[in-house]
């Protein structure tokens, strides 16, 4: 089992920045993969970023160059650092790992960009 509690989430005007944190209940050192997905209001959840375990990242084309996910394995707590941030930005954030062959949530944060 993992607990995942995201934290980090808020309200940001176009251009600015924030950062997110994604704290597991374990050792993240094992943990093949971990990222963060969003759900817009009325949209579909979507796949954001995501980094392994060997520290390979991958980025959705809408976020690349602007987000940046990265993990602490002495903290198990994931970042993703958002510059430039844009009112399409706007949505429930969330955690997942992916562990033994199961994916687990965290609960999301809200993310709000203002114009």
């Amino acid at each position: 089992q993992v607990q995942l509690v995201e934290s980090g989430g808020g309200l940001v005007q176009a251009g600015g920045s924030l950062r997110l944190s994604c704290a597991a209940s374990r050792s993240i050192l094992g943990i093949n993969a971990m990222g963060w997905y969003r759900q817009a209001p009325g949209k579909q959840r979507e796949w954001v970023t995501s980094i392994t375990s060997g520290g390979i990242t991958n980025y959705a084309d809408a976020v690349k160059g602007r987000f940046t996910i990265s993990r602490d394995n002495a903290k198990n707590t994931v970042y993703l650092q958002m510059n430039s941030a844009q009112p399409e930005d706007t949505a429930i954030y969330y955690c997942y790992a992916s562990w033994m062959n199961r994916i687990y949530w965290g609960q999301g944060t809200q993310v709000t960009v203002s114009s």
